[in-house]
Formats: C-alpha cells, structure tokens, sequence
C-alpha cells in the first residue's frame, strides 16, 4: 500500500465533494471551488466526512499514481479551507514591491519597474516594502507565479542581492582573492 495513498483525507464542515463523470473530482468550500480529473484507473469514494482513494493492483505506476491523486485531492480540500500562501523576501539596495489590486509592482535594480498582473485566484500582499506574500487556493498556482517573481531577480551568490523565498538558504561564494 502507498504510504500516502492509504491516508484517508478528512472532509471538514463547509466543504462539498462532488465525484462527476470521468472521474472528475470538484471540491467547494468557503474559499472557492477546485477540481481535479482522476486517472480512470484510481478510484475515489466519498463517505461521510472522509473520501479514500484506492488503486487496482500493487503495478508501480498504479502506486505512483495511487499517492499522486489522494496528495493533489488533500490539496485541493486545503486550499478551499485555509488556501496557500508563499512568501518571499527582497534584498538589495533601492529593491522595493508595492501591491495595488490586482498588480504588484517591483523595483530590483533595473531600468524600470517591473509591474506583474495577478492570475485569477491569486492576490498580492506587501507586509513591508521587501516582503512579498502570494495567496490563493490553488497550491500549483501559488508555489508557479512565487517562482515567476523569483525568477526576475534570482539571487546572486556573491553578495545575496534577489528576490528568495523566506526560508531559502542562498549558498555563497567568496569574490576573488586579489594580488598580495
């Protein structure tokens, strides 16, 4: 049995389980509604407050998929409850973010701002001026557009200056020797 395959994921109050045609699992709760199509060959039952997840055969990529499926379903039953949030932080001389709305605007050192418009379902929050927090119900969604604003300005090993997650460890070089 899949380690995490066999875990049962508890269904909190406030949330529905819908299994539609084609295996295709819709999950509404207070935050929103996502849903997920399961391969044909895992199946997912929906009792009571629990929905089990089960697989056909001990096959290796029926096991794979067994732990894939029952990971992106609690996922999904996370998001619609408490959702996700990344958060990243900004270091360098002059590097600023500032959310409006729907934009987050950040100034890293280039020419000129750098302006990202938020997808659906996903917000921007500036706690501080080099604090950026993304937000939404979609984990995928979260943890890629957290990666698209890390990637304008990656941190550089020589003096650490970039946008990094809050609890990434960036590895860093020491700059040349010099003549003595």
């Amino acid at each position: 049995m899949s380690r995490i395959g066999k875990l049962p994921i508890t269904v909190p109050s406030g949330v529905t389980v819908t299994i539609g045609e084609d295996n295709l699992v819709t999950i509404k709760g207070p935050k929103g509604t996502l849903s997920q199509k399961v391969h044909k060959d895992i199946t997912v039952k929906h009792e009571g407050a629990v929905i089990t997840v089960s697989r056909p055969s001990d096959a290796k990529p029926h096991k794979a998929m067994h732990g894939l499926y029952r990971a992106l379903l609690h996922n999904l039953v996370v998001g619609v409850t408490n959702g996700f949030e990344k958060r990243l932080h900004m270091e360098g001389v002059g590097y600023r973010a500032q959310a409006a709305g729907k934009q987050l605007t950040l100034n890293v050192g280039f020419s000129h701002p750098v302006v990202i418009d938020a997808p659906e379902n996903i917000s921007f929050e500036t706690p501080q001026p080099t604090e950026i927090v993304v937000k939404g119900i979609d984990k995928q969604q979260v943890g890629a557009v957290a990666a698209d604003i890390r990637a304008i300005r990656k941190p550089e090993p020589y003096l650490g200056k970039g946008i990094r997650y809050v609890d990434e460890v960036v590895r860093r070089k020491e700059g040349k020797a010099g003549k003595k």
